[in-house]
């Protein structure tokens, strides 16, 4: 698959093939959102044990932030909800600045 057509396919295809591939995956959903927030609940990011990532939980204002802790899950199993906003700090140092607040459920897929 070239990039370009890895770039038109949805996150839940790229997941499937990724585990089809016999990579540990996690997925990222944003569950929750207040204000201006740069991604519709629903928006997918996701993540194998090696860093690659496929889609987008905040248009890239925390895509490092829940890149790491996808990590972290897919090495623990333990899923979590994170959550960013501009009254949170975490929000600032990761570029959150647009006025709104999300909150993402990662998980690790079995």
């Amino acid at each position: 698959m070239s990039m370009d057509e890895l770039a038109r396919t949805d996150p839940l295809t790229v997941a499937e093939r990724w585990k089809g591939e016999g990579r540990p995956v996690a997925i990222a959903t944003v569950i929750e959102t207040w204000g201006s927030a740069p991604r519709p609940v629903g928006s997918h990011l996701v993540v194998d044990a090696e860093g690659n990532f496929h889609g987008s939980v905040s248009g890239g204002c925390v895509e490092g932030a829940v890149i790491t802790e996808a990590l972290d899950i897919i090495g623990s199993g333990s899923p979590r909800i994170l959550e960013f906003g501009v009254a949170d700090e975490t929000a600032w140092r990761v570029g959150l600045s647009c006025g709104g607040r999300i909150r993402v459920f990662v998980e690790r897929l079995d």
